[in-house]
């Protein structure tokens, strides 16, 4: 945890409350906080502070605001995933938001267990997504969406989404045309299931605006993909 996230609510007064079980543990076992220590704070969708700490106890930390600080930049990109195992979906959310990815969209494909709909993780999104801002430092949360049909989707939202300054590209390892590198645009990155997409899905993406394009000969796991590609497509050396 490198920043406290509070809610908006908790922040209405001059003195701020830090009250979370799960921040307070962090807070008294990793860095033994006490008082006059300073602290990172940052307000859910909202500015982020340096704190001073002014009272600490088993059940509160209190703090008042200092000064503001820079909230990390997001990267001009669109995610796009076909829904991974509950167990990958976890880390996907927790690293995709780290890295700074403006917008996640979680989509069905041919290749996607129906079962992984019915997962509990995708009710605990919110959860995962905090974790991601406080490693980052950010306060600001992507936004997420679903899709359970792909048809649907890459007819009627994916063009939506696809311009002269924002392509799309789908990583797909059975084709010569090498992904770009360090790009100065935005962009659309779309990684499918364990397995790859079928002929079908990838013609269709294709037929509605995308690039396929490889990372290499090597076949990536969805949860190694996509900070290769982010790390890629985002490069400043």
């Amino acid at each position: 945890m490198n920043i406290v996230l509070l809610d908006p609510r908790q922040t209405q007064s001059d003195i701020w409350k830090i009250s979370s079980n799960r921040q307070l543990e962090h807070l008294h076992r990793h860095l033994a906080v006490k008082v006059g220590d300073t602290l990172k704070v940052g307000v859910r969708d909202g500015d982020r502070y340096l704190t001073e700490i002014i009272a600490v106890s088993e059940q509160e930390i209190l703090i008042r605001p200092i000064q503001k600080e820079v909230i990390p930049a997001k990267l001009p990109m669109t995610l796009i995933v076909a829904l991974p195992r509950p167990k990958v979906l976890r880390r996907l959310i927790m690293d995709a938001v780290t890295m700074g990815v403006q917008q996640m969209i979680l989509i069905h494909s041919y290749r996607v267990d129906k079962s992984y709909w019915q997962t509990p993780f995708l009710q605990q999104l919110e959860h995962y997504i905090t974790l991601g801002l406080e490693q980052a430092g950010d306060t600001i949360a992507p936004k997420i969406e679903l899709y359970k049909r792909f048809k649907p989707f890459v007819e009627d939202v994916l063009p939506q989404l696809i311009h002269a300054h924002s392509p799309a590209y789908v990583a797909h390892p059975y084709i010569e045309q090498q992904m770009p590198f360090a790009i100065e645009h935005a962009c659309t990155v779309i990684i499918g299931p364990e397995g790859g997409f079928i002929p079908y899905e990838i013609d269709l993406l294709i037929k509605n605006g995308c690039q396929a394009v490889s990372l290499g000969n090597r076949i990536l796991r969805t949860e190694t993909a996509i900070p290769y590609v982010i790390g890629r497509l985002f490069s400043t050396s």
